[in-house]
C-alpha cells in the first residue's frame, strides 16, 4: 500500500534542507581531509600517557616517594622533527651515535628514606605521634656524644649475688604497674627491702615503735649444769622492744630484751647425803637493756648519755653459787653515763664519766632460812677516754683509757677478804667498713685490778674485744665476736676471774622466709690464784620459718659443755626448743 502524495512531498522537503547547508560547507572548504596520525602516547601505559604530569590528578608532591613507574623514561616522539635532527653525542670509544648517553652514580636524593639529608630541598613528612608518646631520639651518628652511664637510684650496699627470687618465674602485672604504657611518667624506685619478713613497726609520733614476743617449749637434760645429768621440760618467754627517734637533729634510742627460763620438774635438794650445789628451782631471768641519748649542740660538740640495767643470775656450774639453795638468787646492775663528742676535722674525741651499782637479793635456802648477799654489793665510779682518727673512709683507727673504782657495800666478805679495788685498761684498735662487705670493730690491749687486801693479788691479763660482720654474699652472714672482762668472785682466796669469750655465727638464707643460724661459743674462765680454769663450749642451731612479717617459727637445738680441771665440775646438757615469734 503505498504513501499519499502529500505525504511524500513532506519528507522530500525535510531532506533538501538538510542536505542543501551540507553542500555549501563542503564547497567551501576546499582543503584535503586527513586522517589521526598514530603517536605512541596512544599506546603507552605509564601514568601520563594522555595528560601533562601537571595537569594529573596523582602527581607526586613533597613528601611522597617517586613511584617505580615515574622513574621509566619517555619514549621519544617520531614526529618531534628537533629530536631527530640532534643525533647523541659519543660519550666514549666504540659507542654508536644513536646509543643512548650514559648516566654514572645514583641520582640525587636517592636513599635519603624520610630522614636523611635531601639535596633537592624536599619537605620530609613528619611522623605523627599519638597523645602521650614520647618524642624520638635523634639517631646516633659518628662524632656523637657517648651517653651517659645511668646512675644509682639507691644509696644502698651492693648485692654480691642476686636473689634467685629476681631469676624465678613471676606472675604477670599489669602495664600501669609495671610502668610499660607509652607515655607513663617513670614510677619512683622503692628503696631495697634488706629484710623482707622482718617487723615493720608503728610510729607513735616521731618516735618508731618495734616490738616482739617469742613463745617456745622444750626440754632440757641439764638446766642446772649438774655432774650427773637432771633433766626437765623447760619453756622461755622473750619479749624485746626498740624504741628509735625520727628527728633531724639529736636521738633517743630504747633496747631492751628479756627473758624468763622455767623448768617444770624440781633439782634435787641433796645429792650422796650433801647439799646439792644446784638450787632446786631452776628457774632464772635474764635482762638487758639500755637507753642512749644525744644533743647535737653544734655540728662538730655533741652530748651524749647512757641509762644501762642487765638484770640476771649467776651461771649454772659457777662455783659463786651456794650449795643447798632454794633458788638463784637475782642481781641488778645499773648505771649511767654522761659525757661529750667533739670532733676536729678528721680528729675526733670522746670522753665520759660512769656510775654503775651492782646488788644482789638475799639468798634463799632449802631449810627456809636466808642468807644476806650484802657483801657483794659495790658501787663502781670510772670514766673512759677515747681518740680517734680518720685515716680514710671506712679506716678509723682509735686508742681507747678506762679507769674505775669499786667501793663495796661491807669493807669484808664473808670469808674476811676485803674486795675494794682500783683497775683498768688500755687498748687500741681500728673500726672499719669495706664497701659494707665488711664491718665492725676490733682492738687489742691490757687489762690490770689492784686490790686493797694485801692477800689478793693483782688480777692482770691480755684482752681482746671485737665485732665483725662479713657479708659473704646477699644470702649468707658471718659474724664474729670477741671479748674479755674482770669480774668478782666469791671463792675464798681468789682476787677474781678473768672471762674470755669467742663466738662466730653464720646466717644464711635458704629462701627470704627459710634461715637458718648456725652459732659457736668458746670460753675460758680463769679463777686468780685458785689454779682452777674452765672452758665452755656451746654450739647451737636455729631453724626460723618466717610466715610473714608478724609470725616465725623457730626451732633451737643446743649443747653445753663445763670443762673443769676440778674434779666433779664439770657438765653437760643438751637443750630442745620449739616456738613461735610474734612481733610488729
Amino acid at each position: 500500500m503505498g504513501s499519499s502524495p502529500g505525504t511524500g512531498r513532506s519528507i522530500r522537503a525535510h531532506f533538501l534542507r538538510a542536505a542543501l547547508p551540507c553542500l555549501a560547507l563542503t564547497a567551501l572548504d576546499s582543503a584535503p581531509a586527513g586522517a589521526q596520525s598514530l603517536t605512541p602516547e596512544l599506546f603507552n601505559p605509564s601514568r601520563g600517557g594522555f595528560a601533562s604530569p601537571e595537569t594529573l590528578p596523582t602527581r607526586r608532591t613533597a613528601g611522597v616517594p617517586q613511584a617505580p613507574s615515574d622513574a621509566l623514561p619517555a619514549l621519544p616522539d617520531p614526529n618531534d622533527l628537533r629530536r631527530r635532527q640532534q643525533a647523541p653525542a659519543t660519550s666514549r670509544p666504540g659507542q654508536t651515535a644513536t646509543g643512548p648517553v650514559p648516566t654514572y652514580g645514583l641520582p640525587a636524593a636517592n636513599g635519603a628514606s624520610g630522614s636523611g639529608y635531601d639535596s633537592l630541598n624536599r619537605k620530609r613528612q613528619q611522623p605523627k605521634l599519638y597523645p602521650g608518646q614520647p618524642k624520638p631520639k635523634r639517631p646516633v651518628g659518628p662524632g656523637s656524644k657517648a651517653p651517659p652511664a645511668t646512675p644509682e637510684r639507691t644509696l644502698t650496699p651492693p648485692r654480691i649475688a642476686p636473689p634467685p627470687s629476681e631469676t624465678a618465674h613471676k606472675v604477670p602485672v599489669p602495664p600501669a604497674m609495671a610502668g610499660n604504657v607509652p607515655g607513663q611518667p617513670l614510677r619512683r624506685r622503692l628503696k631495697l627491702d634488706e629484710d623482707p619478713f622482718g617487723a615493720v613497726g608503728d610510729y607513735a609520733g616521731s618516735f618508731l615503735i618495734k616490738g616482739g614476743l617469742e613463745l617456745s617449749a622444750g626440754y632440757d637434760t641439764n638446766p642446772t649444769r649438774l655432774n650427773k645429768p637432771v633433766g626437765s621440760p623447760a619453756y622461755v618467754i622473750a619479749p624485746d622492744l626498740l624504741v628509735v627517734s625520727d628527728w633531724e637533729r639529736h636521738a633517743l634510742v630504747a633496747d631492751l630484751r628479756g627473758s624468763f627460763s622455767g623448768y617444770t620438774n624440781d633439782m634435787p635438794a641433796t645429792i650422796n647425803g650433801f647439799a646439792s650445789p644446784s638450787p632446786v628451782e631452776a628457774n632464772r631471768p635474764d635482762f638487758t637493756g639500755h637507753v642512749d641519748g644525744r644533743v647535737d649542740v653544734t655540728r662538730d660538740f655533741k652530748l651524749l648519755s647512757q641509762m644501762r640495767l642487765r638484770l640476771a643470775t649467776d651461771n649454772p656450774g659457777s662455783p659463786n653459787v651456794q650449795a643447798g639453795l632454794q633458788k638463784y638468787p637475782v642481781y641488778a646492775t645499773y648505771g649511767t653515763t654522761i659525757g661529750f663528742d667533739q670532733t676536729f676535722n678528721r680528729f675526733q674525741v670522746s670522753a665520759g664519766a660512769t656510775v654503775d651499782r651492782t646488788a644482789y637479793t638475799d639468798s634463799r635456802l632449802t631449810d627456809g632460812s636466808t642468807f644476806p648477799n650484802t657483801d657483794r654489793d659495790f658501787n663502781q665510779y670510772g670514766g673512759v677516754g677515747r681518740f680517734s682518727y680518720d685515716l680514710k673512709p671506712g679506716l678509723k683507727p682509735f686508742v681507747e683509757i678506762q679507769g674505775d673504782t669499786r667501793v663495796h657495800d661491807q669493807a669484808a666478805d664473808r670469808n674476811g677478804f676485803f674486795r675494794d679495788s682500783n683497775g683498768g685498761y688500755a687498748k687500741v684498735g681500728s673500726s672499719f667498713e669495706f664497701s659494707r662487705i665488711l664491718t665492725g670493730e676490733i682492738s687489742v690491749g691490757y687489762s690490770a685490778r689492784n686490790y686493797t687486801d694485801p692477800r689478793l693479788s693483782q688480777l692482770a691479763g691480755f684482752l681482746t674485744t671485737g665485732s665483725l660482720i662479713w657479708n659473704a654474699s646477699g644470702l649468707t652472714t658471718v659474724k664474729l665476736f670477741t671479748d674479755t672482762q674482770i669480774n668478782e668472785t666469791t671463792v675464798p682466796g681468789s682476787s677474781g676471774v678473768l672471762v674470755r669469750t669467742y663466738s662466730a655465727e653464720v646466717d644464711h638464707d635458704f629462701r627470704r622466709w627459710l634461715t637458718a643460724v648456725g652459732k659457736f661459743t668458746y670460753g675460758t674462765y680463769d679463777y686468780q690464784n685458785q689454779n682452777r680454769n674452765d672452758k665452755t663450749y656451746s654450739l647451737e642451731g636455729n631453724l626460723i620459718y618466717k610466715l610473714n612479717r608478724n609470725i616465725w617459727v623457730k626451732g633451737t637445738l643446743r649443747h653445753d659443755i663445763l670443762d673443769s680441771n676440778i674434779a666433779a665440775a664439770s657438765s653437760q646438757g643438751t637443750v630442745v626448743l620449739l616456738g613461735v615469734r610474734l612481733q610488729n
